[in-house]
């Protein structure tokens, strides 16, 4: 009894075969049908390749949001070289609820040597080389974001030679905390005094001839630091051409939130726009000579993530893959074997076409002549 329901269960399941077996005998084999087969595997094999690469790649998906924090702080962090002694200068940041940070705050004044070094000059020279593509090529951003906290830190290297010349340039580096609102962070003549209409700086003391906001910007960013992030202006070197030049910094931050496989951060991003000009009275050209970095907040937030390709898509790739080109490769050898009957036919066909018999009353005959028992002989 047992082994009857197992020969009917055994052939139930014969009849559900979707892969019925052709004996080896009855299964023709040709030149051609290798060549194809041939030429099959190997695109098989190598789109495979090409596929597997495609899903080891991340992309990042960009998403935006309105950003509903108005009152958390905003973290700047400053590393810029100014071509005056720190004595002569002063930083700090006033936004427009007139609410004044002062550069005591987070900031630490350095004496230095405006000049860089070999390797510093080197360094400088590639980070400029770098944001030139960034400009040209805005993708390679999604790279910069994933190898964030992999790659080295942007930052100045120290200098390595011990040079005999005294500071003759003041290095303003550190963070500050501000409001969440628009706001102007300056470096201009004398340090920042508290006043009750606003700020001012202490510049009768410094003589007129002593400008100079040539300046280095080696970093500038907005919320928390993640090494490996290239700001727009980090590398940023501007050579003033007279005492009285104003250098201005329209700034736009985004919040932005990234999410990839190596952190998770709350950061900022911005575009800028620059403008510098001689501050010049009597034509008409008012202002400070200084350095102005006025910040706008987008009511906008992104989320960046990093997505990867899930292993099921991959297969269905895959077999798509292996499918396709097995089910194309068969229609076209049989298409190939088909037009090569059809014009093979065509030749056998001519070369036995029938021959014109003459007849004795001078007719021709288009049939073939009876084969008889004389002409055997």
């Amino acid at each position: 009894m047992r082994r009857l329901n197992r020969k009917k269960t055994l052939n139930l399941m014969k009849e559900l075969d979707a892969f019925p077996k052709v004996p080896e005998s009855y299964v023709e084999t040709s030149a051609s049908g290798g060549t194809v087969s041939l030429i099959a595997f190997t695109t098989i094999a190598f789109l495979t390749i090409m596929e597997f690469m495609v899903y080891q790649d991340t992309w990042m998906k960009y998403e935006y949001e309105v950003d509903k924090d108005f009152t958390s702080k905003l973290r700047i962090n400053i590393d810029i070289t100014v071509a005056m002694r720190c004595q002569y200068v002063g930083a700090d940041v006033l936004d427009l609820a007139e609410t004044m940070v002062a550069s005591a705050d987070g900031l630490i004044y350095e004496p230095v040597v405006f000049d860089l070094s070999p390797q510093q000059k080197e360094w400088q020279r590639v980070l400029q080389l770098i944001q030139s593509r960034l400009q040209e090529e805005h993708s390679l951003q999604d790279v910069i974001f994933k190898s964030a906290f992999k790659s080295a830190s942007t930052a100045l290297p120290p200098r390595e030679d011990n040079s005999l010349q005294s500071p003759d340039a003041c290095r303003i580096h550190g963070h500050l905390y501000v409001n969440k609102v628009a706001g102007n962070f300056h470096i201009t003549v004398g340090k920042a005094i508290p006043h009750p209409r606003g700020h001012a700086h202490l510049a009768a003391l410094v003589s007129h001839d002593s400008y100079n906001f040539s300046h280095r910007i080696d970093h500038l960013s907005f919320g928390e630091l993640i090494p490996g992030i290239i700001n727009p202006l980090d590398g940023t070197e501007k050579i003033a051409t007279d005492h009285n030049q104003m250098f201005q910094y329209f700034i736009t931050v985004v919040p932005t939130k990234l999410h990839t496989y190596k952190i998770s951060a709350e950061t900022h991003q911005f575009s800028v726009t620059e403008r510098e000009r001689v501050i010049n009275h009597a034509a008409g050209s008012h202002g400070v000579s200084g350095i102005f970095m006025k910040y706008d907040i987008s009511s906008l937030m992104v989320t960046v993530t990093e997505e990867h390709m899930p292993f099921w898509q991959f297969l269905v790739r895959l077999c798509g893959i292996i499918g396709g080109i097995f089910s194309t490769t068969g229609i076209l050898h049989g298409f190939g074997r088909f037009v090569a009957e059809v014009i093979f036919c065509r030749f056998r066909l001519g070369s036995h076409r029938s021959t014109s018999v003459p007849l004795p009353d001078g007719h021709t005959s288009n049939h073939l002549p009876l084969i008889t028992d004389n002409s055997m002989h």
